[in-house]
């Protein structure tokens, strides 16, 4: 059965929709008990769930603007959906870092990292599901941009399995220094995907997202 473009389009328009709405109840739900919890790591996955609401948003202008005009090149909201999004990420990786560096130094414990293991679970197969249909629906279409951002999504998943380690990690040893090393390796991807969305924005090409590759 011969799938058309249309319909492709279609799908590809839920799956932005799923991502925007999926991050949004991720972001909600992992401040809240990051905070609750005082678990720094599931506090910044949180956060940077948010900033990947504005990234979605943006593919999802992208979307409606093919279906309509038919081209993928970046337009005003697009370009200034990325500078906002890089600057998010960006003013995450200061507060991440410095709170990390707070807690390593005054050996902060969280309450419990339980439900960050639990979230975590939850995102990486939604992440995982997520990247193999867009990879499938991007590759239908012949769009780089729709492939770059399956790419950009592995990050996603990347961020999920180190709040898992972080989690687990601590977890299992009470060891408080594994939740800000994991706050910290939230911060680096979050620098990563800030560097991308500015260079995007410069540029006006769709890159490769590199930290998803």
């Amino acid at each position: 059965m011969v799938i058309t473009r249309e319909t492709l389009l279609k799908q590809a328009y839920v799956l932005a929709l799923i991502t925007i709405l999926y991050n949004t109840a991720e972001g909600l739900i992992s401040v809240y008990l990051g905070a609750e919890d005082k678990t720094l790591s599931l506090l910044g996955f949180g956060i940077d769930s948010f900033v990947e609401v504005i990234s979605g948003i943006g593919i999802w202008h992208m979307l409606v603007k093919i279906k309509i005009h038919g081209y993928e090149e970046q337009d005003v909201f697009e370009k200034t959906a990325l500078k906002i999004t890089g600057s998010s990420f960006y003013i995450l990786v200061i507060g991440l870092s410095f709170t990390a560096l707070y807690n390593i130094i005054t050996n902060h414990q969280p309450e419990t990292t339980y439900w960050g293991i639990v979230i975590s679970l939850i995102s990486i197969v939604t992440m995982a599901l997520l990247i193999f249909y867009k990879n499938k629906v991007g590759q239908s279409l012949n769009s780089k941009a729709l492939i770059t951002d399956a790419n950009c999504t592995k990050t996603c998943l990347y961020l999920s399995i180190i709040l898992l380690a972080a989690s687990v990690g601590y977890q299992l040893t009470g060891i408080g220094y594994l939740d800000s090393a994991g706050a910290m390796a939230i911060s680096y991807f979050s620098f990563m995907e800030g560097k991308e969305a500015f260079e995007k924005a410069r540029t006006g090409k769709n890159c490769t997202c590199e930290n998803g590759n």
